[in-house]
């Protein structure tokens, strides 16, 4: 091999490497944006369970409160039976 070509080959090398690089350094910013994604979906989701559990202790409350008896329900308008 002529030092020419080897010199050739170890630029082709050091191109590969220096793309490699980049890459590497691109994929590092791209995961790092999506673990902020997953961790702000996370919260998010978090916020939102404890909205509907409260939003159901709310609901249980109020049929706690709703009449039991058929003779304390209030009757169906005529319109509705209409």
């Amino acid at each position: 091999m002529s030092a020419m070509a080897h010199s050739d080959t170890i630029d082709q090398i050091a191109e590969r490497v220096d793309h490699l690089l980049l890459r590497h350094e691109e994929l590092q910013r791209t995961n790092a944006l999506l673990a902020q994604q997953v961790q702000a979906l996370s919260l998010e989701r978090d916020q939102l369970k404890s909205r509907l559990a409260a939003a159901r202790a709310r609901v249980d409350a109020l049929i706690e409160r709703l009449p039991t008896s058929a003779s304390t329900t209030v009757p169906a308008s005529p319109e509705a039976s209409a």
